[in-house]
């Protein structure tokens, strides 16, 4: 999937997002040095922001340790639900990042704690089977792979990472759900993320395509959903919204999400879901116009 075919994607899933927040002024600047005298807290996406796929985007880590510095609350509200926190924090720490486990709130977090207030289903779980069950062990769940009677039998699905999902597994997730509508929640609503080599497809992709097909409307935890930002203001101490900055690179999840959570927004233009293109066609189409445009994070 290219950048036009992934934000056709978004557009079209409209009538499953937040309603349009507030319009931004589209102010260009370089990079978030630009904008920490108007800033107390930021909140960065990773993908496209931190890092592509596994490496740092250049400078960044340099410059998000002179912002923890300079005394600004700096922390990562990324849609990461596939990893366990533990390897996820493994992962900044050897991209040069220094963030304080706390401080990276995840769409798995989000997921984790809404689930808290349900029963306790037994959970068809999509997710990499290899990365292990922490932060999950104590859900009752069974892996979803190539056998129906597991999809027929569960309760409830839980779909949290997509790397080894397949078009035979979404079939199968399918005709269950058309022949029993279950409850289908979604740790990770991004339908794509930028790595090296292009665009991954996310879980969020599987979860409208899902409810195209069976009309079950799915819950979804994590940008641009409100839930994941309640964490995120909780754990910045409730700061002052219009000194906070949600800084990201798609305009469907971070710009958006970060409207409808009522603080600031800044849109990274030239890495990540935009590498290379222009944005500002693109934010006139979808009517999400952020505060800032940034060159680079």
């Amino acid at each position: 999937m290219n950048m036009q075919e992934a934000f056709a994607a978004y557009e079209a899933v409209r009538h499953r997002l937040p309603e349009l927040g507030s319009k931004g002024a589209c102010r260009h600047v370089p990079n978030l040095d630009a904008i920490a005298d108007e800033t107390d807290v930021f909140l960065l996406d990773a993908f496209g922001v931190l890092n592509i796929g596994d490496s740092a985007i250049a400078g960044v880590p340099e410059r998000v340790a002179g912002l923890q510095k300079a005394g600004k609350r700096v922390l990562i509200v990324s849609n990461a639900a596939g990893f366990p926190h533990a390897k996820l924090m493994e992962k900044y720490r050897r991209l040069g990042y220094n963030f304080a486990p706390e401080d990276v709130i995840t769409s798995r977090k989000a997921t984790l704690h809404a689930l808290q207030s349900e029963p306790a289903y037994h959970w068809g779980l999509m997710a990499t089977e290899s990365l292990g069950r922490a932060d999950i062990e104590d859900l009752n769940a069974t892996y979803l792979a190539e056998d129906r009677a597991v999809y027929d039998a569960v309760d409830a699905f839980l779909l949290v990472g997509s790397a080894a999902w397949t078009d035979e597994r979404q079939a199968l997730l399918e005709a269950s759900l058309l022949h029993n509508p279950r409850p289908v929640f979604i740790g990770n609503p991004d339908i794509v993320a930028p790595r090296e080599g292009g665009f991954s497809t996310e879980p969020g992709a599987y979860a409208h395509r899902m409810a195209d097909r069976t009309g079950v409307s799915p819950q979804f935890f994590g940008k641009p959903f409100r839930h994941i930002f309640d964490l995120a203001f909780a754990q910045a101490k409730n700061p002052d919204l219009q000194r906070t900055v949600m800084v990201g690179d798609s305009l469907h999840t971070d710009i958006l999400g970060g409207q409808v959570a009522g603080v600031k927004t800044a849109l990274i233009a030239g890495f990540g879901f935009f590498a290379g293109h222009d944005v500002m066609a693109p934010i006139a189409q979808s009517g999400i116009y952020p505060d800032f445009i940034l060159e680079r994070p």
